[in-house]
Order: structure tokens, then sequence, then C-alpha cells
């Protein structure tokens, strides 16, 4: 698909009148309202999308603070995060971290670090994200499309922050567990490059979703199955080579530049702030502790 934007001769950097657009130029959608199932999505990724930095290698504090890295570790982590936000991580990068992931996770019980959680809460749940991304994604709900996250990082770690960006859906990463609810070093479902594509083309089948009238938002050339699955494919703070193919097809290219913290913009909004639970959000820290140790470990081994 990828059919053009009514705005896309433009590189827009800012929302106002992106926002507008989403309403106007989709009548379909906006009448969408009540308990009608929607019939329309948007699709976002997370990081660099939504989030300013990386959704896992923001728990390196807390965890550097409850012992699981050292300072050398943690410094190394600060300068990975600094390379990702900078340049990104290219598809044989995404590969290792996987390999090095599946290894690492067999036999992992979150239990662990469960201690951490009551200290840890608003470290793990309150990241940077982009004001421009909060924005359209309220724009959606109102116009009555669905609204997904749709990212590599695992379940455990995106489901909570969805939660507290008020999204409901989310495709994302699973790992198998086994009985004991440990983690098999096998992996369910990998929501990477062609696989998040196969899982909205699923998702609007079983919806009954229309993806030619639907929206996808992301930052990565990896996410090119999915931005070419929808009508309205849009490229964010994107890499050069995304740009470079956005630039060839006439997709809108839109650069958000303001990030602010999840705690101050909920703050300012009326509606009321989801509760997630203390076993979403161990989920999220003891997901996230396995990837920072798939960073530290790879490193020295």
């Amino acid at each position: 698909m990828g059919g053009r934007h009514p705005q896309s001769n433009r590189r827009e950097r800012s929302s106002s009148h992106r926002l507008q657009s989403l309403t106007v130029t989709d009548p379909k959608a906006s009448s969408q309202t009540g308990s009608t199932p929607p019939t329309a999505a948007a699709f976002f990724d997370l990081d660099k999308t939504i989030i300013a930095k990386s959704s896992t290698l923001a728990f390196g504090r807390p965890l550097y603070k409850a012992g699981f890295l050292s300072r050398r570790a943690l410094l190394k982590a600060g300068i990975a995060q600094i390379v990702y936000v900078m340049v990104g991580a290219d598809h044989d990068q995404m590969e290792r971290v996987r390999e090095q992931l599946l290894a690492l996770t067999k036999g992992w019980d979150r239990v662990q670090i469960g201690d951490l959680v009551k200290e840890t809460v608003d470290e793990i749940v309150a990241p940077l994200v982009y004001a421009e991304a909060l924005d359209i994604i309220d724009e959606h709900h109102r116009a009555g499309r669905k609204v997904v996250i749709i990212s590599s990082s695992p379940e455990e770690v995106v489901r909570p922050l969805a939660v507290y960006l008020g999204v409901g859906d989310v495709i994302a990463s699973r790992s198998k567990l086994g009985p004991d609810g440990r983690y098999t070093g096998e992996l369910e479902f990998y929501a990477y490059g062609p696989g998040k594509a196969e899982a909205i083309l699923e998702l609007a089948e079983r919806e009954g979703l229309r993806l030619e009238d639907s929206y996808a938002y992301s930052d990565s050339v990896t996410d090119l199955p999915m931005l070419e699955t929808v009508g309205h494919p849009v490229v964010v703070n994107p890499d050069k080579e995304l740009e470079e193919l956005a630039t060839e097809r006439d997709w809108l290219v839109m650069d958000f530049e303001r990030p602010v913290t999840l705690r101050t913009r909920l703050a300012t909004l009326p509606k009321p702030v989801p509760v997630i639970s203390g076993a979403a959000v161990a989920g999220a820290l003891g997901t996230a502790a396995i990837w920072w140790a798939v960073k530290t470990r790879g490193k020295s081994s």
C-alpha cells in the first residue's frame, strides 16, 4: 500500500497542521464514536517514535542502584543510549541482541527483582515521551481509530508503558514460558521487520480494519514492511535510509522535538490515569533487567 498522504509533500516540524488533517481527510474514521467498533487504526513504533530513547535501556539507573549493574556497565549503557539515539541500531545489531537475549533468558525468574518494584515505579513508568506523539495519539483516539503500539521490545516492557500512554492495544515480542513461569530461552513471536507487518495483517483481518484508511508511524527502515501495509505511512525522526525512501515515495516526514515527562503530561490531562498492577510493573522491570544484562554480558564475554 503506502498511499500518498494529503500533506506528504512537506516535512512537518509541528504537529498542529497534521492534527487537523487526521480528522478532516478521513471522515469515515472520524465518524467512529461511541460503541461503534473502529474500522481503521494507527500503528506506532515505540522507541524514538513515541519515546525519545530506548524503552529497555531506560532502566539502567535503578538496576545499578540495586546492584545488578557495575558503574562501568552503567557508563557503557549510557554511551549505548547516546549512540542509539543519535545513530540507531541496524539489522545485524538487533539480531545479535536477540540471540544473546534468548540464551540469557533461559531459566530466568522475574521474582528475583520483584523487590525493586516499589522503589522504582516512577522511573519505570515515566520515561521521556514526545509531546507531538501524544498529541497525535489523542487525535487518533478522538477520530475513532484503534491505536496500537507495535514494538520489538518485550511485551512485559511495552504493555505497562502503553497503559500509561492510554493505549489499550499492543503488539510486542513474546518469549516462551515454561510451566514454572520461567523463560525457556525460545521466542514465541518477534515483532520485528516482516513480523510487524504480518501481525498487522492478522489484526486487520480479525477485526475488520481497513488498512488503506490506517496510519503507521516509525523512525527505522527496519519497519518498512509495516509502513507499506497502510494507506498513510508517516516517517518520524527517520534514519538516513528511511528518510531517503520516504522522499522517493513522497511520504510525510515528521520531526518530533519536544520530549516531556509522562508524569508532567498526565498531570495536565482531564482523563483519569490508569493504574498499573504491581505484577505488570514487575514484569516490565524484569524484562528490562534481562535486556540490560544482555548488553553488559555480551561486552565482557
